[in-house]
C-alpha cells in the first residue's frame, strides 16, 4: 500500500523537555519518584517512564491525587498544574519538579494576568482534562470552563471585562467557532487564542494531506486531546475518514477496502519508533478490493 508519510508529526518540544526532566530527575534522585498523572498522554511512554523507575498516580483530580504520595520526588506533568496542588506538594514536604509545557506555562500566566486586571475568563476545553483543571485553578470563579455551544449559551457573566482563550491542544477550526460565538454573546470579548504551533503545524498538515489520499491513520493514546482533534479535523476539514490506532492491534483490515493511498500522522506525544512500526505494516498490506470486484476475479 502506499504510504504519504505527514509531516511534521510526532514530539513536540514540550514533550521532548517533559521526558528530559523525567530522565534528569530519576538518574539523580534518591527515593521514590511519581508522576502525578501520565508525563505526557500516550500510554507506551508512560510505560516506558515506569519501567525507568518512575512511579505512577493517576487520579482523575490531581490534588486528590497527591494524597497518595506521602515521600519521595513528585513530577508534575506536561498539561499543568494548579496552585493549590504545588501548596500541597510543598505542605507535604514533597519535592516538587515541574515539566510543564512552556505553552501551557504561557497560558497560565495569561489568566493570572487577566484575572489582576480584573477580567472573567471564557475558557474554551475539554472536560475532565488536566490542562483546563490547572489553568482554571490560577483564578478560581474567575475561569469559566466551556465546551461546546450549549456551555457558551448558559453563561451568565455580568462583568463588563470579558476576555476568551482556550486549551493548547484543540482543534483550530472548532476553536474559531466557539471563539466567534463567545463575541457574540460579549462582543467586548478580548480575544487570546494559544493554541500551539506544535499543535496548528500538525493540524494542517494533515488536513492538507487528506487531499491525496483516501485515508488518515493518526497513531496516538485516547486520552491525548491532540491525537483526537487530528481525527476530527481529517474528517471535518480533510473530508476523509481517519481513525486513531494506540498501536498495530488497533488496526482493523477492513478499514482498507479498495484504499490505495494512506496517510500517517501521530499525536505530539506519540513515541517515533511506534509510529514507524505503523508505517511499515501499512507499506506491505496489499490494499483490499471491494466486494464486487472481489467476486467477480
Amino acid at each position: 500500500m502506499e504510504v504519504l508519510r505527514i509531516t511534521p508529526r510526532g514530539y513536540c518540544h514540550g514533550v521532548v523537555d517533559a521526558f528530559r526532566i523525567a530522565k534528569r530527575v530519576r538518574e539523580g534522585t534518591q527515593g521514590p519518584v511519581y508522576m502525578l498523572g501520565q508525563l505526557v498522554h500516550n500510554t507506551h511512554a508512560t510505560d516506558d517512564l515506569q519501567e525507568q523507575g518512575i512511579k505512577l498516580v493517576d487520579p482523575p483530580n490531581r490534588l486528590a491525587g497527591l494524597e497518595q504520595i506521602n515521600e519521595g520526588t513528585v513530577i508534575f506533568t506536561a498539561h499543568g498544574v494548579s496552585p493549590q496542588v504545588k501548596a500541597r506538594a510543598a505542605e507535604k514536604g514533597l519535592n516538587a519538579v515541574d515539566a510543564t509545557c512552556s505553552d501551557v506555562v504561557r497560558t497560565h500566566e495569561l489568566v493570572i494576568r487577566l484575572a489582576e486586571q480584573g477580567y472573567d475568563v471564557v475558557y474554551i476545553g475539554r472536560k475532565g482534562h488536566p490542562e483546563p483543571e490547572g489553568v482554571m485553578g490560577e483564578a478560581p470563579g474567575k475561569v469559566h470552563l466551556v465546551q461546546d455551544f450549549e456551555d457558551i449559551e448558559a453563561l451568565q457573566i455580568e462583568n463588563p471585562r470579558v476576555a476568551v482563550t482556550c486549551q493548547t491542544t484543540l482543534s483550530l477550526w472548532d476553536t474559531d467557532e466557539l471563539i466567534n460565538r463567545v463575541r457574540e454573546r460579549y462582543p467586548q470579548a478580548e480575544v487570546h487564542n494559544e493554541i500551539c504551533r506544535a499543535t496548528q503545524e500538525r493540524q494542517e498538515a494533515a488536513v492538507e494531506a487528506a487531499k491525496e489520499v483516501d485515508l488518515v491513520i493518526v497513531v496516538g493514546s485516547p486520552r491525548s486531546s491532540n491525537s483526537l482533534r487530528l481525527v476530527e479535523v481529517v474528517k471535518k476539514l480533510g473530508g476523509k475518514p481517519a481513525h486513531l490506532v494506540n498501536d498495530l492491534e488497533d488496526i482493523r483490515p477492513e478499514w482498507f477496502t479498495g484504499i490505495r493511498k494512506v496517510g500517517v500522522t501521530s499525536g505530539a506525544s506519540t513515541p517515533s519508533q511506534l509510529t514507524r512500526r505503523v508505517i511499515e505494516y501499512l507499506e506491505a498490506l496489499a490494499p483490499a478490493q471491494p466486494a464486487e470486484n472481489a467476486a467477480q476475479a
